[in-house]
């Protein structure tokens, strides 16, 4: 990516991976404040956008702050300089510091932040908690010269095609030829212009999640030899995989909930949680929700998860769950942080290929409890 691409070019990017129709309607996700139409070069990824945070970002020249939790989640009806917000929207347009939020968007996002608390603690046989949609399957069919056609078939494999259940890879070929004549103006691999050519290609078909058919045809075009690809992309009716908020998902073994507490801390890197249940009791299937998820406490029994791992968990629906049997823990909303560094991993990957961008995790505190 160029020292000079916009704002504009990195959220589209990132949006490959969390794209916006992913939010619940409730939600305010996107850009929410300054201008995508700028120059980046310091990007720095939060939780939280607090005063706090955007100070840190003013000493460090930031210019762009992408967070979860959108900065304004509850609309504004004026901007008072005297308040909070009011300072940190000063603060935010006068040094030219763009806000972006990606929210539930992100934790419904395949590698989101519910599938990055659930890799931490090893979840497998995954699931999405609440469904909220599928991702839709489309057949892509790529026409490829025979000397190149696997170069292509691991590219596209590699970015999300072809893979059907636990197979990766999954594709069907054909031989045949195929003809063009290069017309003025063109620069062919193969052949001369205003001259028929007739090629040995293979016909490569494969099955893509819509999710992935940008960085797909991205990469099939990549490793294409051809200026012009020839290739078709058909709508199926084959059922996709599941979006939603949530995971459930099982633990390689089973273990008791005292030892599984000690588990979480360590890999969430929190010194405490919020805790009912029998200790002794040995849990193997489990749900989780990163923030605030206590209102899920049945669609999490009914998946047959013998605890639930959710955030801000109040009195009465905790003993609801004690009595239907369900064991809760509670890390906290703030757990969510274990999503910025896999954030920073994709920036780095999709959009600082040159190493002109300089992305940052924030350092600033917006953890509210303390434990004393």
């Amino acid at each position: 990516m160029k020292q000079q691409s916009i704002a504009q070019e990195i959220i589209k990017q990132f949006e490959e991976w969390s794209p916006k129709h992913l939010a619940y309607d409730w939600d305010n996700v996107g850009l929410q404040v300054g201008s995508l139409n700028k120059p980046v070069k310091n990007i720095m990824v939060t939780l939280d956008v607090l005063e706090n945070v955007v100070d840190e970002a003013i000493e460090k020249n930031v210019d762009l702050i992408i967070a979860h939790h959108p900065l304004l989640f509850v609309k504004l009806s004026q901007i008072n300089l005297n308040t909070p917000k009011g300072r940190i929207v000063q603060k935010l347009i006068k040094h030219d510091i763009t806000v972006y939020a990606a929210h539930t968007n992100l934790d419904i996002a395949h590698g989101g932040v519910n599938d990055v608390m659930a890799d931490l603690l090893g979840l497998k046989n995954r699931k999405p908690l609440i469904k909220s949609g599928e991702d839709k399957l489309v057949k892509l069919t790529v026409f490829v010269p025979e000397d190149h056609a696997d170069a292509v078939r691991n590219a596209i494999s590699e970015a999300g095609a072809g893979h059907i259940g636990n197979y990766s890879h999954c594709t069907y070929q054909l031989s045949g030829q195929g003809t063009f004549q290069p017309e003025s103006g063109t620069d062919p691999f193969i052949g001369e212009q205003g001259e028929l050519e007739v090629v040995d290609e293979k016909r490569i078909e494969t099955i893509v999640p819509k999710s992935d058919l940008a960085g797909v045809l991205k990469a099939m075009e990549a490793a294409h030899p051809y200026e012009e690809v020839a290739y078709d992309l058909y709508p199926l009716l084959n059922e996709g995989e599941s979006l939603g908020a949530g995971r459930v998902g099982t633990l390689p073994e089973p273990v008791q909930l005292e030892k599984f507490i000690g588990q979480i801390k360590e890999a969430y890197e929190i010194p405490s949680v919020r805790a009912s249940g029998d200790l002794t009791k040995m849990v193997k299937t489990v749900a989780l929700l990163g923030g605030s998820g206590e209102k899920y406490i049945h669609a999490a029994k009914r998946s047959g998860a013998d605890v639930y791992i959710t955030g801000d968990m109040t009195f009465h629906i905790t003993q609801d769950a004690m009595e239907m049997g369900l064991a809760v823990i509670d890390p906290g909303h703030h757990v969510e942080k274990v999503v910025c560094p896999k954030v920073k991993d994709y920036l780095e990957e999709h959009c600082n290929q040159n190493g002109q961008l300089n992305i940052l995790i924030s350092e600033s505190d917006t953890e509210p409890f303390k434990m004393v």
